[in-house]
């Protein structure tokens, strides 16, 4: 495993950051709050433009050629400016499982239409709610989804909605049109303006099946590719959520450090106060083995090998290491990092919110004590 940049990573980084700095001097999250959208169309359309919606695509499907530890660069980004958008739920949620395990048909019709930006949305798999969530029933030469999706983000600014329903008790992914859905908007700590998604016995079409053609064979195994494609859903969601989370969780480091270097008290900075220096260097811990568990499991995903564990083992630690960062980040700032106007309670609602999407930390530590066999 090499997780050193590429110069072009460097360039995507550095790009990034100086766009998101330019539209977000404070956390971007302030300049959306209350705003139903939940995202500036503009800073969407500049993304757009720069190639960001089309990175970890290949060419010939209207993408940039880069794979998914590109772009998880730019997820770090938006967590360090803490700007909401629609790029993590489009690109990692919807495009990567359809890039992996996509028909050539189904590559053909919604690469392009992701790596052009229209929004596409997915509904987090329920795998840490087994039997509820959507379910699917075969009807003639389609299929039947009903029941509800819940907390999926974006979904008010959604064409098509990617869905993780159960069909046989197996989960398996359907592409559905957002004008046969009803949505409920949702009132959470985080950004990204979830809606339940109420699916009124829906019908999709076969190919609208990811990884299965019209006739329900694709060369590997119908059944089993329609399974991996929608576990895609989560495992992709997660991994680029961790990179968001490593983002904002060094920028809740930096904030403090350059908090604890200004701020005087008893007549000196308090950054020179042991308890203070023992405080930052314990968030410089978490977010330097943060960044590293998570660009594990997201160097595993780009190169195509089984990531499953490590992702798990990822999202487990830095949900985990991100909130601790937080609370440190208030002991040092105290009552000032409460208030609204300061950034650092943005950090705060952020991180209670992304340690629980796609499952928080007890859900992975379960998965993994399962994976090593224990009762």
């Amino acid at each position: 495993m090499d997780l050193s940049r590429t110069e072009d990573q460097e360039l995507i980084a550095e790009t990034a950051r100086e766009l998101l700095e330019a539209r977000a001097p404070t956390a971007g999250a302030r300049a959306m709050a209350g705003d139903p959208a939940g995202h500036s169309p503009a800073l969407w359309k500049e993304m757009v433009e720069l190639g960001w919606t089309g990175l970890p695509f290949p060419e010939e499907h209207g993408g940039v050629g880069g794979d998914f530890l590109d772009v998880c660069l730019l997820f770090e980004q938006l967590g360090y400016a803490q700007v909401p958008s629609p790029l993590l739920a489009s690109v990692a949620c919807c495009g990567m499982p359809v890039a992996r395990f996509g028909t050539a048909r189904q590559k053909e019709r919604w690469l392009g239409a992701i790596a052009e930006g229209r929004i596409v949305t997915a509904a987090p798999l329920p795998w840490d709610r087994p039997g509820e969530g959507p379910v699917a029933a075969r009807d003639g030469d389609g299929f039947v989804v009903s029941g509800t999706a819940s907390f999926v983000p974006f979904a008010a600014s959604a064409e098509h909605i990617l869905v993780a329903a159960l069909l046989d008790g197996e989960p398996r992914a359907f592409w559905v049109d957002a004008s046969s859905v009803t949505l409920e908007p949702l009132g959470t700590v985080g950004w990204d303006r979830p809606c339940h998604v109420g699916l009124p016995d829906v019908r999709v079409p076969a190919e609208a099946a990811l990884g299965v053609d019209e006739q329900g064979t694709d060369g590997r195994g119908a059944d089993e590719r329609g399974v991996d494609a929608a576990e895609a859903i989560s495992l992709f969601g997660a991994a680029a959520t961790c990179a968001e989370m490593v983002g904002a969780a060094q920028r809740v480091l930096d904030m403090t450090v350059g908090y604890a270097r200004e701020r005087e008290q008893f007549g000196r900075p308090i950054g020179s106060f042991q308890a203070v220096q023992h405080h930052c260097a314990d968030m410089s811990i978490d977010v330097l083995g943060s960044r590293f568990i998570a660009y594990e499991a997201i160097w595993l995903l780009s190169a195509g090998r089984d990531a499953a564990q490590e992702v798990s083992m990822a999202k487990a630690w830095v949900s985990e290491a991100y909130e601790r960062v937080c609370a440190l980040g208030h002991q040092v700032h105290g009552a000032i990092g409460f208030t609204e106007e300061h950034d650092l309670h943005l950090f705060s609602r952020h991180a209670m919110a992304a340690s629980l999407a796609f499952g928080d930390g007890d859900l992975h530590f379960e998965v993994l004590a399962d994976r090593l066999g224990l009762p």
